[in-house]
């Protein structure tokens, strides 16, 4: 079966894989949106009558015609100018809608010409080598890797390797080229720290693993009262190397509201590998106390106020404290972080996990999507999302950004939460033999995935295998 592909300006869109690229990077369109598009496309030129788009998007669904307006302005914002400088989506009043660039049918082995052949520009960020002698201090080196990814991810021309798989690799000697072509990136950015006193020393460099060339390196001695700008110092030098054209253009976008103290900076970063490992109630805890050690020192410190959101909304979904009042407290924290920072995702990400949590689904999709907005890496904003939308009935929805986060982060330790999303997204749909492998994949990877047990248990009981149900 040939499979069908349209290429219009620097876009590939493939309906069957569920995909549109802008020059070799995914642009994170929702299930509706991609509908809708491969809609437009496949009848480019024709005017569409709003009744069939609606149908077309959601089959079987009784929507209002509000909701197909969103999604088209949504599209439009994706998409942004076509080649010659008009709407890729033309409204024709009191009918519908009419694609109105050029398209091109590409078949499954046709590679496009132009400006969507070149593998576009992509990174991940591997976990900088700590060089102190001392492991306590290894925070510190991960903290850089860390904040750098977050700026990166700000981008929407660059492609950034979600963290959870980029810091598989901590530790192994690993070529540059396997590294590429595991996570499906061009780039990849490493380095060393080394703290010496009130001194730190950073080396970084980047290399193109397409060619094994190395494009930039650096070296840093500075004063730890530095150690901040720095960070924005070697994303803008990462961008410059990468894209100049576009770091002219774009170079603010990934500067981040300054932390003003270095110790509440350290307690976050100590408390990362324990705050999304949705493994035990000691890990959570273990965050929640640096989390809370932070925010004492700078209270209104965004990003502790959006992962302690993040942990105790993560409590009150695996069960281990009250949801009304533990709900309140993490949507307080969430909101705290949005007032300090409205342009970090991680704040937007963190409210939206707690409205999920809550059942709450609009403003839980609203929340996820600007997040989504902010940083289209967000892996993590894409399952949380696929969350929302099993949860709400909607299992296309769901499976379609589950999909994109694995794209996003292929190599995720948090593997096992998608693979259970996936199995809950079945189960709404009524696939229970496939939830319920999935979620025994999931329980595989996290043998104490209370959630994971529990939609196994529903899902093995509807396919009438009682004994594991029993289990």
């Amino acid at each position: 079966m040939v499979r069908e592909r349209f290429l219009f300006g620097p876009f590939v869109l493939n309906p069957e894989d569920g995909t549109l690229v802008r020059q070799g990077v995914p642009v994170p369109v929702g299930y509706r949106g991609l509908l809708l598009l491969t809609l437009l496309v496949r009848r480019a030129g024709e005017v569409l009558k709003k009744p069939d788009m609606m149908d077309a998007a959601w089959p079987g669904i009784s929507v209002e015609e509000g909701n197909l307006s969103v999604q088209i302005t949504s599209l439009r914002k994706l998409l942004g100018p076509s080649t010659e400088g008009g709407e890729w989506i033309a409204t024709v009043p009191r009918v519908g809608y009419r694609f109105a660039g050029p398209v091109e049918k590409l078949s499954g082995a046709e590679t496009p010409a132009g400006p969507g052949s070149e593998p576009g520009p992509s990174i991940a960020v591997l976990p900088f080598d700590n060089l102190s002698g001392e492991a306590e201090k290894q925070y510190f080196a991960d903290g850089l890797a860390e904040d750098i990814i977050t700026r990166l991810g700000r981008l929407r021309w660059l492609l950034v390797s979600a963290r959870n798989s980029s810091f598989t690799y901590r530790g192994k000697a690993v070529d540059g080229k396997q590294v590429g072509r595991e996570l499906g990136v061009r780039y990849v950015l490493d380095g060393s720290v080394r703290s010496l006193g009130q001194r730190v020393r950073v080396g970084a460099q980047l290399s193109d693993v397409s060619t094994g060339l190395q494009v930039w390196a650096e070296r840093y001695d500075l004063e730890l009262i530095d150690f901040f700008a720095l960070q924005d110092q070697i994303a803008e030098s990462v961008i410059a190397a990468i894209e100049p054209r576009l770091f002219a253009a774009e170079h603010q976008r990934f500067q981040t509201r300054p932390i003003n103290n270095l110790d509440a900076w350290g307690y976050v970063m100590k408390a990362m590998p324990y705050v999304w490992t949705w493994g035990s109630e000691q890990d959570i805890n273990t965050a929640q106390a640096l989390l809370k050690k932070a925010i004492d020192i700078e209270p209104n410190y965004p990003r502790a106020n959006s992962l302690l959101a993040w942990t105790q909304a993560a409590r009150v979904q695996l069960g281990w404290d009250d949801s009304a009042n533990g709900l309140q407290i993490a949507g307080s924290l969430a909101q705290r972080a949005i007032q300090r920072d409205p342009e970090d995702p991680w704040a937007h990400f963190s409210a939206g996990y707690v409205y999920m949590v809550g059942r709450g689904y609009q403003p839980a999709v609203a929340a996820l999507n600007e997040a989504i907005e902010l940083n289209p890496s967000m892996a993590f904003a894409h399952t949380i999302l696929g969350s929302t939308f099993g949860y709400g009935g909607m299992p296309a929805d769901g499976l379609h950004h589950l999909a994109i986060a694995t794209r996003l982060s292929p190599r995720d330790f948090a593997q096992a939460g998608n693979l259970s999303t996936q199995g809950l997204c079945h189960f709404i749909a009524g696939r229970f033999g496939e939830a319920a492998e999935l979620e025994r994949r999931a329980i595989l990877l996290r043998p104490h995935f209370g959630t994971a047990w529990r939609t196994l248990a529903a899902s093995a009981g509807m396919s009438n295998d009682l004994e594991t149900a029993a289990h």
